[in-house]
């Protein structure tokens, strides 16, 4: 399969002041980066009603996941056998997840959950746009 790669509005590289809030509200991508340096890269998630982001693995990425929207039944593991539920996460709540652990974030709202992600160093490519996890899936970075 042939698939155009979109981008994202990627402002890194550069200093800003970012109404975080708004940017992750107005989002409506499963994947948006917003900003991407050399050590760290902010990226926005729309996760639709009964979706997930899907079980995955950082090996040397520590990541913390800040609920603007909705609410989040959270997954976190060790090893990939022994992932259990850590509790929900609402608006005031973040998750962090060290790297080398195993994690899920499900949507357990009937809106989308909207959330920001940020990542250190950064995990996807500059510019990665995702309209959906079937897009995640299969494109990857």
């Amino acid at each position: 399969m042939d698939f155009k790669k979109e981008t994202s509005n990627d402002l890194g590289g550069s200093p800003e002041v970012i109404n975080i809030h708004n940017e992750v509200c107005r989002n409506t991508n499963f994947r948006s980066t917003l900003w991407t340096g050399e050590h760290l890269q902010v990226t926005l998630m729309c996760i639709p009603v009964g979706g997930e982001v899907g079980l995955e693995f950082h090996e040397d990425v520590d990541q913390l996941l800040q609920i603007e929207s909705g609410v989040a039944r959270v997954y976190m593991g060790k090893t990939k056998q022994k992932v259990t539920c850590y509790g929900l996460a609402d608006r005031n709540s973040v998750i962090i997840v060290p790297a080398g652990t195993w994690h899920n974030i499900v949507n357990a709202y009937n809106a989308p959950l909207k959330l920001y992600s940020v990542y250190a160093p950064p995990e996807h490519l500059f510019g990665t746009l995702h309209k959906t996890k079937l897009d995640s899936d299969l494109q990857g970075d």
